[in-house]
């Protein structure tokens, strides 16, 4: 029988979080697969919890009742002939739809694949494509979806002859019983894609083993134990969000409240609302930007401790993009009334490659900076040129190697590096990943004799890593990757440019921001169709970034390129940078 509307209204209201603490006795993820893990979790009270924009408890969803949804979803997938090891794309929206489609795949024995949601720009046609190519890369036998972007979804698994399937509609199917495969803890337990390059995607092959083996050494990395909870704004189609605030809440059974990404890009301070309902500690990780719009919103007149109570955050962790220590400090000035505490800020650093954490801070000891003189960040080794004023910029302390993981500082040539010389980031432990996807040559590019080359620059100084660089050329803006290639793609297309007249890169603006700066050989002289050009290609990028970029026009044959005939984007933006590049001067 269908609920009135005064009826919904009680049921909402009569909604009851899945407990914090729990009489099951609690394992570090010392399981031999995730299908072990949820299986050990529904023993418990523990679960998930799914709020509304304004932080309304809208779903309960114990473990319990995950794992009953779970292997109801692996009797379909087997029934619909899937097979281990086959991918099975799903969209990553936070709700129960793709926590049970996600283990029912585990369940099956077949391989998930979370990919992202549409972004608030770039259209609809953009959002299809970069999922054509995700599902290029991956080669899924289905590609699961909400109903809400079924349209756009549907199109994309056309593209390239994938099963497209509504997971509502799918949920009413029959679930008739068959016998699951037993996984092998080496056995790949899922691909993740980063965030960043839609033209050129990276599957990362992850083993149950790394899995786990991540997932046991970031808990106890951060101390959990009784108490604690898990609140999280953060997608599950990024690692931090996927890996450290779903996977690890069921491995190391933390009950964990969510809001939906775009819930919080909404009402920002939601978040805080509901770490201030939570009586017991709390464990919420964001990365920098996640803190500097909240401290944005608050007012020099308002007062944060009449709504907030944040004394019983516990660890704050900050990570997945550059973490910038004067928003920390805002953060702490505008929320100390409301019993923050900077000694709650947990830094830390990892990439997918590594499943996700390489390193944690121990709880506690909050940001920690050096000030290092920039000449040794860009690698100037001639020393500080004495007509000139040295500048230092402060580099965040991202804490020690985590359990099981050992980091290098290298040159170039693989040679290893003393402690406080900056260098290649390298990383060895069990939790790095097999390889990339159906990829041998990039795997070979950046595993070497176990040996993770991660691609960031960076120092060691007692036993804590300090990053000072980018990975690669990746450009990353509010937590969100764009990789270089993607930009310049988009603006080769359009009819005055070729291959090669671009490069991209990020810089800083003299506001302290971190913004793609995009360079463009521009051959013609006329000044109206220049001022043409340069609004062409910021619509372009927009739809790449969603941002308003730094565009220049620059004359042709000024991007400097390799001995090999390559773009060279790091000396393209030295160059920059130093003035020696002399962009064309075009009235605003």
């Amino acid at each position: 029988m269908a609920l009135n509307v005064k009826d919904k209204v009680e049921t909402v209201a009569a909604l009851q979080p899945t407990p914090t603490d729990d009489a099951l006795p609690r394992r570090f993820a010392d399981f031999a697969t995730l299908g072990d893990a949820l299986d050990y979790a529904a023993q418990g009270v523990r679960g998930l919890n799914f709020h509304d924009a304004r932080g309304t408890l809208t779903r309960a969803y114990p473990f319990s009742e995950m794992r009953a949804d779970a292997l109801a979803q692996a009797h379909r997938l087997i029934a619909a002939g899937v097979k281990p090891q086959d991918r099975i794309a799903m969209i990553a929206e936070t709700g129960p739809e793709f926590a049970s489609i996600f283990f029912g795949v585990i369940y099956a024995g077949a391989w998930p694949v979370p990919l992202p949601l549409p972004t608030s720009f770039g259209g609809a046609q953009s959002y299809i494509d970069q999922l054509t190519v995700q599902l290029t890369s991956c080669d899924p036998t289905m590609l699961f979806y909400p109903p809400e972007i079924g349209a756009m979804c549907a199109e994309a698994a056309s593209n390239r002859g994938v099963e497209g399937m509504d997971w509502a509609e799918f949920g009413e199917r029959e679930a008739p019983q068959a016998e699951l495969p037993q996984a092998d803890t080496n056995d790949i337990a899922y691909l993740q894609y980063s965030s960043g390059s839609t033209r050129f995607p990276h599957g990362v092959a992850i083993t149950h083993h790394a899995l786990l083996n991540n997932l046991a050494a970031h808990s106890h990395g951060m101390h959990v134990g009784d108490g604690d909870r898990c609140v999280s704004w953060l997608p599950w189609y990024h690692d931090m969000g996927l890996v450290g605030c779903f996977l690890s809440i069921v491995a190391n059974q933390v009950s964990t409240d969510y809001l939906k990404t775009e819930d919080f890009a909404r009402r920002p301070l939601a978040w805080l609302d509901l770490i201030s309902r939570n009586q017991g500690t709390t464990l919420s990780y964001s990365p920098t930007f996640g803190y500097d719009i909240c401290a944005r919103r608050i007012s020099s007149q308002s007062h944060p401790a009449d709504r907030f109570d944040l004394s019983r955050w516990r660890v704050a962790g900050n990570g997945a993009d550059m973490i910038r220590p004067d928003v920390m400090q805002s953060f702490v000035d505008a929320f100390a009334d409301a019993g923050f505490k900077a000694s709650a800020f947990l830094p830390s650093y990892g990439l997918a490659e590594a499943t996700l954490a390489v390193s944690i801070m121990p709880p506690g000891e909050g940001i920690v900076v050096e000030l290092v003189e920039e000449t040794q960040l860009s690698g100037d080794s001639s020393g500080v040129s004495g007509k000139r004023p040295q500048r230092f910029r402060a580099i965040v302390n991202c804490g020690k190697p985590a359990r099981d993981m050992e980091i290098e500082i290298r040159e170039e040539d693989g040679t290893p590096l003393p402690e406080r010389a900056i260098g290649k980031v390298w990383c060895r432990g069990p939790s790095v990943m097999v390889g990339y996807f159906r990829d041998p040559e990039s795997t070979a590019a950046c595993l070497v004799d176990g040996w993770l080359d991660t691609g960031d620059m960076g120092y060691l100084s007692d036993g804590y890593i300090y990053i000072v660089g980018r990975a690669k050329d990746m450009i990353i803006v509010n937590g969100k990757n764009h990789w270089p290639q993607d930009i310049e793609w988009a603006v080769e297309q359009l009819p005055a440019f070729k291959q090669g007249d671009v490069a991209a890169f990020a810089i800083t603006t003299p506001g302290g921001e971190e913004t793609p700066a995009v360079l463009v050989q521009c051959r013609t002289s006329d000044e109206a169709e220049r001022v043409r050009l340069r609004e062409e290609i910021r619509e372009r990028v927009r739809t790449v970034t969603g941002m308003n970029c730094v565009i220049e026009l620059v004359p042709p044959r000024t991007l400097p390129r390799t001995s090999s005939g390559k773009l060279s984007r790091a000396k393209a933006r030295n160059q920059y940078l130093n003035g020696e590049i002399k962009p064309y001067s075009i009235a605003a």
